[in-house]
């Protein structure tokens, strides 16, 4: 297991410098910049604000300047927002974005995989046709669209759910959750199905059926653990994709959560904070997927001796 985690670890650093010296080089090569405003300032002071923040360095300088003060935890400072750092403004919306896709998981795999097992019970009938057509509605609805139906439904018409905000009451977070965990409860939805239909043809639940063991038990005791593995692999790069799709649901039902200071930053120019938040989601995914696999070779002892480990 060693051996497979170490492996797993030493593929994923290249994947992670790779995002961050292409994010590094296009936000550099978009037009504009940190310090333009609609008001041009003297010659002076740009030179001096691009010499505060190292921008009057050539280009090659500065990248590995970057990587040398990242190495040591240093994200830098926020060009729009003096005196404070890229990791203050991260951790600030971070609980947030993090409590938010929390709750989106939940619905995702709860819903998803009641649907996928449900549905694969019965293969080619009504029961798998419906969750499943539901399924591929929900994979082709995105968020920025399913968002303001819901608001609009259960908001503006009854009147249930609050329109935005996060915090003032518990209702403030059921839309969104809702929002952000449909797509993923689609994707788990055909998952576990395709997992639960290749297991039910094992010989060992044909067995478990010969012994006279019930339905019920052979389902749930046996045939779910081989089943549900394909959706074990998928909750690590799940949840890491709930973090980055957050973005779009912070801004529809203004959450002050991680997304905020991104779109803000993507808007501004503002260097340091989207090179520090991207290079913060690019390890949580790496970190997510890494921990997915790690399950999933618990679970199934054929991916370790892949590796060669035991």
């Amino acid at each position: 297991m060693f051996r497979f985690i170490a492996l797993r670890t030493l593929q994923a650093i290249p994947v992670i410098l790779a995002v961050i010296t292409v994010t590094f080089f296009l936000v550099r090569a978009a037009p504009g910049g940190p310090f333009s405003t609609e008001k041009a300032v003297s010659p002076q002071v740009q030179a001096a604000l691009e010499a505060q923040y190292q921008l009057d360095l050539p280009m090659h300088q500065q990248y590995f300047n970057y990587l040398a003060d990242l190495l040591k935890g240093d994200m830098g400072p926020s060009f729009k927002y003096p005196g404070r750092s890229v990791d203050e403004l991260i951790f600030q919306g971070l609980p947030v974005t993090a409590e938010l896709g929390f709750y989106a998981l939940i619905i995702a795999v709860l819903i998803g995989t009641l649907a996928g097992v449900f549905a694969a019970l019965k293969p080619n009938t009504a029961q798998d046709y419906v969750p499943m057509s539901l399924a591929m509605v929900g994979i082709c609805m995105p968020s920025f669209l399913l968002g303001p139906l819901l608001v609009l439904v259960f908001s503006m018409w009854a009147g249930w759910l609050p329109v935005s905000g996060w915090g003032a009451s518990p209702g403030d977070k059921i839309l969104p959750s809702i929002t952000l965990g449909t797509t993923y409860a689609a994707y788990i939805a055909r998952l576990s199905r395709s997992g639960m239909l290749e297991v039910m043809s094992q010989d060992y639940l044909r067995t478990a059926r010969a012994k006279g063991l019930p339905e019920h038990i052979v389902i749930f005791r046996h045939a779910l653990r081989g089943g549900l593995l394909p959706v074990i692999s998928f909750l690590g790069p799940a949840f890491a994709g709930l973090l980055a799709g957050s973005f779009v649901v912070e801004t529809i039902f203004q959450i002050p959560g991680l997304g905020r200071f991104y779109v803000q930053a993507a808007f501004n120019r503002d260097y340091t904070m989207i090179l520090g938040t991207t290079a913060f989601l690019a390890t949580l995914i790496v970190l997510f997927n890494l921990l997915s696999d790690i399950v999933a070779a618990l679970l199934n002892p054929r991916l370790r001796y892949q590796f060669g480990s035991k």
